[in-house]
């Protein structure tokens, strides 16, 4: 009998398979405080939260038969990860339960905002007849902008057609083809910017993504253009867009998330065509119903087929591969790393190779690392090494393992070449016995570069004094340098340089770096320096 802990309030409706189901048992315990949940935490077998029990790492400590923490929901931001990814404890989420709550709840603020709902409700409400005040706009025939074409921002596609919107649609991942099949023009931010008359968001917050609505943007946008955003706060930088409306150019804003929650910047709440909601896109009746199944499914899952769909954490693998695997998962997700943010754009196809001792290996946890990077810089933390492959195939991408018993040089040796309409990027990377990780090869050049958090990338020309110029503007701007590599094809050609630097660089000094004569390209590269590893059994999915 499996004993499972909820401290919030979780929909019954949707914990029903698990009360009825002979394995378990169900407690409620809503009013815990931190110290009261450590002291009980230690006699269940799973824990169900939604967001307001905070999971510290010494709940996690104290919690001694603990093998599953279920989010209600979609966000983790109350759960230590790290802690429970230490201890062996899989963490879950509900990641697709709140979808049309949150498609919905956009519909409405679009509407809301074209028609001016609230204000003229507000007025009538008190005795007043503005029937001239209110006069709004119809969504009939305009341009939607849409920035994520998720699930989120298709079902919002979808939707939008039936009021015969022309939609343009934004993804890193966004075919052609799938585009077509929705009925949306495939489009750029700038194409957005310039054409829409209603611009909605529904993107991961990343660095990528953090203020994607600025000064600069909404620079571009039409005058009159109406902002939605039910996604994250981060997205919109609060105080450009208020300015752009003080201004006349943005004729109005829907927001349901903020920078600071529950904060909310003080002008946009004085503004008249500003409409503001408390983080309403999931909370339905019937997303927190769907949330509660899909969790209690999870649960049932993991105990009784040992089978997980949506971990949030690290899949688990043996013991004895640990010391082993270690170094390899991390250079394969610095490799991708490297390699996405070179192509500057989602690929659409996806090459591996392994050579060397990684012939002998299974590298579906290395290959499952590799696909995490690369997606993870476009699509955040949605994506973990369970869900990996299944949102890789859902993004549309193909990919290719090759191994290759040929390739001499290296004890073991993995490459990944990533593609995009005719440009193509390829990293290869090995294990040195004695040197630890090391880059041995970027495109066509042959380089040995160790993986560190800050790299200066820079094509340039092979011309005599590039080197000591580079190395002058660092160093007039205290921007220290561990290690530099070069690498070139022949005599004063092309080449490209590395360097290893204990601190990032900010845009002036990369920009002074950018017109040096002979320069070609300069960036920043940031990689992930460390890993957390697990002591269980790997559960394929």
């Amino acid at each position: 009998m499996y004993k499972i802990l909820v401290t919030d309030k979780v929909s019954d409706q949707g914990l029903a398979k698990l009360y009825e189901h002979q394995n378990f048992t169900v407690e409620h315990q809503t009013n815990l405080t931190p110290a009261d949940l450590k002291t009980v935490i230690g006699g269940y077998d799973g824990l169900i939260v939604r967001n307001q029990t905070k999971v510290t790492k010494e709940i996690i400590q104290a919690a001694g038969n603990l093998r599953v923490i279920a989010r209600a929901g979609v966000g983790v931001d109350n759960i230590d990860i790290d802690a429970a990814t230490r201890k062996g404890i899989i963490v879950v989420n509900s990641p697709g339960g709140n979808t049309i709550s949150a498609t919905e709840h956009t519909m409405a603020m679009m509407l809301s905002l074209s028609r001016n709902i609230p204000q003229a409700h507000h007025s009538a409400s008190q005795g007043k007849w503005e029937r001239e005040k209110f006069k709004g706009v119809e969504l009939f025939k305009k341009t939607l902008g849409i920035i994520g074409m998720g699930k989120i921002g298709t079902e919002v596609a979808k939707r939008a057609k039936a009021f015969e919107m022309s939609i343009i649609g934004y993804d890193p991942y966004l075919t052609e083809e799938r585009a077509s099949k929705l009925g949306v023009t495939k489009g750029s931010l700038d194409e957005i910017a310039e054409q829409a008359d209603f611009i909605t968001l529904h993107t991961p917050l990343i660095k990528e993504t953090r203020h994607i609505i600025d000064e600069a943007f909404l620079a571009k946008t039409k005058k009159g253009v109406r902002i939605i955003n039910c996604a994250r706060g981060g997205l919109v930088n609060e105080q450009a867009l208020l300015q752009a409306i003080e201004d006349g150019h943005v004729a109005g804003a829907a927001l349901d998330v903020f920078e600071k929650e529950p904060v909310i910047t003080e002008g946009l709440l004085k503004l008249p065509n500003v409409i503001v909601t408390p983080h309403l896109g999931a909370s339905t009746q019937e997303a927190q119903i769907r949330v509660a199944e899909d969790v209690s499914e999870e649960i049932i899952n993991i105990f009784e087929s040992q089978s997980i769909r949506h971990a949030i954490n690290m899949p688990q693998t043996s013991g004895k591969n640990q010391e082993r695997m270690e170094p390899y998962l991390l250079l394969g997700e610095q490799v991708a790393q490297l390699g996405i943010q070179l192509l500057h754009e989602a690929p659409e196809k996806i090459d591996i190779t392994y050579g060397g001792e990684l012939l002998d290996e299974d590298t579906k946890l290395i290959t499952r690392t590799i696909m995490k990077g690369i997606l993870s810089h476009h699509l955040g933390s949605t994506v973990n090494l369970v869900n990996a492959l299944h949102l890789l195939k859902e993004q549309g991408l193909t990919y290719n393992i090759q191994r290759n018993a040929s390739y001499k040089g290296f004890s073991n040796y993995m490459e990944v070449t990533l593609y995009k309409e005719g440009k193509q990027v390829n990293i290869g990377a090995a294990i040195i016995n004695g040197f630890g990780a090391r880059i041995v090869k970027l495109n066509d050049y042959r380089i040995d570069v160790r993986p560190e958090q800050h790299l200066l990338y820079i094509k340039h020309l092979d011309i005599p004094g590039m080197i000591g110029q580079v190395g002058s503007i660092l160093g007039d701007n205290d921007t220290n340098i561990g290690t530099m590599q070069v690498g070139r094809r022949e005599i004063g050609g092309e080449a490209v340089m590395v360097l290893t630097l204990d601190k990032t660089v900010s845009q002036p000094v990369l920009d002074q770096i950018k017109g040096l004569i002979g320069m070609k390209d300069a960036q920043i590269l940031e990689l992930t320096t460390g890993y957390t590893f697990q002591e269980e059994p790997f559960v394929e999915v």
